[in-house]
């Protein structure tokens, strides 16, 4: 009887729909751990560099220094450097052209450091789409698999002249095993949405924050 209610034994004599249920989870179950630790290393070296490119900026260091240290980079650029790059960029851009006023130069930078920070914004948050519905959708499957194994079951016993425990146990169990690996696959990506969303919120903040003092530090160099 152990070795019939075996997680692996269940498994094994499950149905065909409820093995492929069951599969289908497991494989949402993988992604979603593979997105868990890419997203947790992302968001992890976006606070960190955001940090650093803080820190260098508020240092005192001269704005074009700053620039020509960026753009050195190239693809190399982070998040909040990509930002400045962009306002910095515009802000030279515009305010070389004749016939255009201060005003106009910085609303220009900030429309382009609008654009740069939703495209940080977007990579922040891509993939947490994924582990919503993982999330949401998994228990389903799995309750999808354990109502059609239970019915199986009881289309079994109707063919039986005596129904015992012993007979029913097994086709019960298997089906409960889908609703377990929904559950399996739910609550890792839940917890993981949450926490990941709260993150790229605060770090969207941080950039809106930037971007504002650094709007700033254009108006008067607009002026001068």
């Amino acid at each position: 009887m152990g070795a019939d209610l075996s997680i692996l034994e269940l498994v094994a004599q499950a149905s065909l729909i409820v093995k492929l249920v069951m599969l289908t989870l497991l494989g949402a179950s993988m992604m979603s751990w593979t997105f868990i630790f890419q997203k947790w290393k992302e968001l992890k070296e976006a606070r960190v560099e955001a940090q650093v490119f803080e820190d260098q900026f508020w240092s005192g260091s001269d704005l074009v220094t700053i620039y020509k240290t960026v753009e050195a980079k190239g693809n190399g650029c982070t998040g909040m450097e990509r930002i400045f790059q962009a306002g910095f960029k515009e802000f030279a851009r515009l305010r070389g052209q004749p016939g255009i006023d201060g005003r106009s130069v910085v609303e220009g930078s900030q429309r382009a450091m609008r654009v740069a920070m939703n495209r940080e914004i977007d990579y922040l948050e891509g993939k947490l789409s994924f582990l919503a519905t993982v999330g949401s959708t998994s228990p389903y499957v799995g309750l999808f698999g354990t109502v059609w194994g239970i019915m199986n079951s009881f289309r079994s016993l109707g063919a039986m002249n005596q129904a015992t425990l012993a007979s029913v146990a097994p086709g019960i169990a298997e089906a409960l095993v889908a609703t377990a690996i929904g559950l399996f696959a739910a609550i890792p990506a839940v917890i993981a949405y949450n926490r990941y969303a709260n993150d790229a919120e605060r770090l969207g903040s941080r950039y809106d924050i930037f971007v504002e003092e650094f709007s700033t530090i254009l108006q008067r160099q607009a002026h001068v």
